[in-house]
């Protein structure tokens, strides 16, 4: 009974990992002033007519800390691109030069900061829901296994490592979500 158990506990540890795992990739599309690829790594281009992701049809690179350049494999992919920039709504003023797509990274406002701020939280919070749902789903199979009979106490201890394990996970939502307020605060 107790492989059961074993397997709830790694089951839920996993579960609990992979909404920090998400929690950090939300995090990287949250802009704090400096440029980088994946800011518009997520930006869909027609490609022939089929959605393709811009980091399959150019190469995006950072010069330097608010500039991002995009070079297409292919000179007539350079108006779809600039225009799947604009479409995409990043705050973003795409240049096209004829050879490569320059984008000025603006500063960010004193009142962009606060709101990206407040969008990371929110994202910590959905974080934390995913942790809090892991661990009520470990406690339903705990008990499960508890009216199967299982012994009582192989299940409060099991429950405690369960609590054991949110309480560890949503500390660390709170060390990265810290990391990242003041990444965004940062002038």
């Amino acid at each position: 009974m107790t492989e059961e158990i074993d397997f709830i506990l790694e089951s839920t540890q996993e579960s609990m990992a992979g909404s920090i795992a998400h929690l950090e990739k939300e995090f990287v599309n949250i802009r704090a002033g400096k440029a980088s690829p994946t800011m518009i790594g997520g930006v869909f281009v027609d490609y022939y007519g089929s959605a393709t992701l811009i980091s399959q049809v150019a190469n995006i690179n950072v010069p330097d800390a608010r500039t991002i350049t995009v070079q297409p494999w292919e000179k007539n992919m350079l108006g779809p691109i600039e225009k799947a920039i604009m479409v995409a709504n990043l705050g973003f003023n795409p240049m096209n030069n004829g050879d490569i797509i320059i984008i000025n990274v603006p500063p960010l406002t004193e009142e962009r900061r606060r709101d990206l701020a407040k969008q990371a939280k929110a994202e910590a919070e959905d974080a934390k829901i995913g942790i809090r749902n892991a661990r009520k789903d470990a406690n339903t199979e705990i008990k499960k296994l508890e009216k199967e009979g299982t012994s009582e106490d192989l299940c409060k201890t099991a429950e405690d490592e369960v609590q054991n394990l949110t309480n560890s996970y949503i500390k660390r939502i709170d060390e990265i979500l810290a990391v990242k307020e003041a990444e965004i605060m940062k002038v």
